[in-house]
């Protein structure tokens, strides 16, 4: 009866442990809960609210028709597959960019900075591209049917072939910021 008694009391001595452990673990949480959740409470009390960058949003399959992003400092960002159509990106610095897939059809890209933007199969049909700074760039298997790229660079880009040249039946112009003749951006033939 002392054996029987004896492991009972070993039983319950080990759930009371065990119990008092849980509780303690518990405890611990929660006090780290509340300590983390006061010094948030405190941060967002007393910092300024910050504001978002237009470089630092990611337009990656988002409908922009009619946008305005004229002026606006877009490097860096990312608008592939997005619809951008009748957008207005005049004088914007989209430099960096990633573009893959977005339909730029119509849209106002007049004096805009394309340098060293990722381009790949991006519609910019119709576009108003004058000007604009499309150095440095991939645009394989993009289409710039009808654009107007007066005044454009397209220095060490790598475009298509058929593209540069429809392209080189339009050429005209010298780019305002590179000094760079159109036509000899694009390699065509005189």
């Amino acid at each position: 009866m002392e054996l029987l008694l004896a492991k009972k009391v070993t039983k319950i001595s080990a759930v009371l442990k065990r119990s008092l452990k849980s509780c303690l673990q518990a405890s611990f949480l929660v006090g780290f809960f509340f300590s983390i959740f006061s010094i948030l409470l405190t941060l967002s009390l007393f910092t300024p609210p910050a504001i978002a960058q237009d470089n630092s949003v990611d337009y990656t399959l988002t409908n922009q028709a009619g946008a305005d992003f004229s002026g606006k400092d877009l490097s860096g960002t990312s608008f592939a597959a997005a619809d951008v159509r009748d957008a207005n990106f005049a004088g914007a610095d989209m430099s960096g960019t990633i573009l893959t897939k977005a339909t730029f059809i119509r849209a106002n890209l007049s004096n805009t900075d394309f340098t060293k933007t990722f381009a790949d199969r991006v519609l910019f049909n119709g576009a108003d591209m004058t000007n604009v700074v499309f150095v440095d760039a991939i645009a394989t298997s993009s289409s710039f049917a009808d654009a107007i790229i007066t005044g454009a660079d397209f220095s060490d880009s790598i475009l298509d072939r058929i593209q540069v040249k429809n392209m080189c039946k339009r050429a005209a112009g010298t780019n305002p910021v590179t000094g760079v003749d159109t036509r000899d951006s694009l390699g065509c033939p005189d």
